[in-house]
């Protein structure tokens, strides 16, 4: 049988990671497949490929975010903040962890994601805070003390994230490339057809 590895490029920021849930987990473990955790700098990414900070982009683009983020509260039943108190923040220090509790193995880094979005869009806390970083690797089933000890690992990880997603064409987050064939799927609504795709593989 193939293995299919999954390289899954993602911001802590994203309200459609947030949206994306477990389900890349669910997907991997039907068909086998291992995935790559690879945490980035959405605004730096931006800025290398000369498109707009969400801040900047034009009213009509910023209307329909926000759309679409109550169309997903709605369908996804989940208390979503659509306007959190803390958000933008910043992503550094919540990226370290998770790529600490990647590198460590000792717990689930996907219970470590979901809580940190549950953070932002549940709980109005701040991700960039340490007490809420700990809790959220508690939550894996990791040790807190990893998001100081992995802090240099974890920035130099960082920075390579970027440099790597750029060079594979990602412009977003959620993204998923499966890594033997380069195909590339970007966003949470199209995780069924990545499902859709492992099957034939």
């Amino acid at each position: 049988m193939h293995v299919a590895h999954i390289d899954y490029y993602f911001s802590t920021l994203s309200v459609f990671t947030y949206f994306a849930g477990d389900r890349l987990e669910e997907i991997a473990a039907r068909h086998g497949a291992t995935i790559s955790y690879k945490p980035f700098d959405i605004i730096a990414l931006y800025d290398r490929l000369g498109v707009a900070r969400p801040a900047d982009r034009p009213e009509g683009r910023k209307v329909y975010r926000m759309q679409e983020i109550k169309r997903l509260k709605a369908a996804s039943g989940r208390p979503t903040n659509v306007q959190p108190a803390f958000w933008p923040t910043n992503a550094a220090p919540s990226s370290y962890a998770l790529i600490a509790a990647a590198k460590s193995g000792e717990g689930r880094v996907a219970d470590v994601i979901a809580a940190l979005y549950r953070a932002t869009w549940e709980e109005e806390k701040d991700i960039a805070d340490d007490a809420v970083i700990g809790d959220a690797l508690k939550a894996g089933g990791f040790d807190p003390a990893l998001s100081m000890s992995g802090m240099v690992t974890g920035a130099d990880t960082y920075a390579r994230n970027l440099d790597e997603a750029f060079a594979a064409g990602v412009f977003g987050s959620p993204f998923y490339i499966v890594t033997d064939t380069d195909e590339r799927f970007w966003g949470q609504d199209k995780l069924d057809e990545l499902d859709a795709y492992l099957a034939t593989l």
